[in-house]
C-alpha cells in the first residue's frame, strides 16, 4: 500500500450480486442495464442452486405470467425465492414479475409468489397497440422525472398492509410499490437508458446485506 493511502481509501466492498430470472421473457435487457451500474455483478439465473448460493437480489422480468409461474413451480424456484426473501434477499418484479409478487391477481388463480400486499389486474392498460409512455415522478429518486414505458401493463388496483406506493400516474393509480425487501413496478425501466430505478434496487440490496450482517453480529 502506498504510504499516502489510508485503510479507508483502499477498502473496496464486494460487488452486489443481482440475478435476473431467465425462465421466460425479456431478461436480457435487465442484464444489460445492471452491467452499466458500478459495483454490481449480474447474471441470468434459472435454478434453485443459483437462487440459494449466488443471489443477493433477484429481478423477475416481464414475460407471460402464467408460463413463468408454472415454470417456477415445476423447478421449485418459487419455494427457493420465498425462503431467500424471508431471509433477506431482495426481489424486484417488473410487469409479469409484479403480477407474480402480488398476493391477489383479479379473476385468476394462477400460480404466484404472493409476497406483497397488493391486488393487480392483468393487461389492464390494453393490448400492445395501447402501450404508452409518460414522465413519472418517483419520490425516492433524485434527478427529475423518469420516462416510464408501459407495454400491456398490469394495473395495481389495491395497495394495503405493509406495501407502500412510491410512484403514481396523474390519475392516482400506483405503478411502483415497495414492501420491505420487495419492489414491484408496472412499467419497463430496462427499455430506457436511465439506470436510476435499477440503482435504487441495488441500494435496497446493499441495505439488506448490511442489515443481515448487523443481525449476525448482534448478541
Amino acid at each position: 500500500m502506498d504510504s499516502k493511502t489510508t485503510i479507508k481509501d483502499s477498502y473496496s466492498p464486494s460487488p452486489v450480486r443481482i440475478g435476473v430470472l431467465g425462465l421466460q421473457g425479456d431478461y436480457q435487457k435487465h442484464l444489460e442495464m445492471l452491467q452499466m451500474i458500478d459495483g454490481v455483478e449480474a447474471k441470468i439465473v434459472r435454478t434453485v442452486q443459483d437462487i440459494n448460493d449466488w443471489c443477493d437480489g433477484l429481478i423477475i422480468p416481464g414475460g407471460e405470467s402464467t408460463t413463468v409461474g408454472k415454470l417456477m413451480d415445476r423447478y421449485g424456484v418459487d419455494k427457493a425465492i420465498r425462503k431467500r426473501v424471508a431471509d433477506g434477499m431482495t426481489v424486484f418484479g417488473t410487469c409479469t414479475g409484479m403480477i407474480l409478487l402480488s398476493k391477489d391477481i383479479e379473476g385468476s388463480d394462477q400460480h404466484r409468489l404472493g409476497l406483497m400486499d397488493t391486488s393487480v389486474r392483468r393487461n389492464a392498460y390494453g393490448r400492445q397497440l395501447d402501450s404508452f409512455e409518460t414522465d413519472l415522478n418517483i419520490k425516492c429518486l433524485k434527478g427529475g422525472p423518469v420516462r416510464a414505458i408501459f407495454i400491456r401493463a398490469p394495473q395495481i388496483t389495491k395497495v394495503s398492509g405493509n406495501a407502500q406506493a412510491l410512484a403514481c400516474l396523474e390519475s392516482g393509480e400506483a405503478v411502483m410499490v415497495r414492501q420491505d425487501n420487495c419492489l414491484a413496478i408496472s412499467f419497463h425501466p430496462e427499455l430506457t437508458a436511465d439506470t436510476r430505478v435499477h440503482e435504487y434496487f441495488v441500494e435496497m440490496t446493499r441495505e439488506s446485506i448490511a442489515n443481515n450482517l448487523t443481525k449476525d453480529t448482534t448478541c
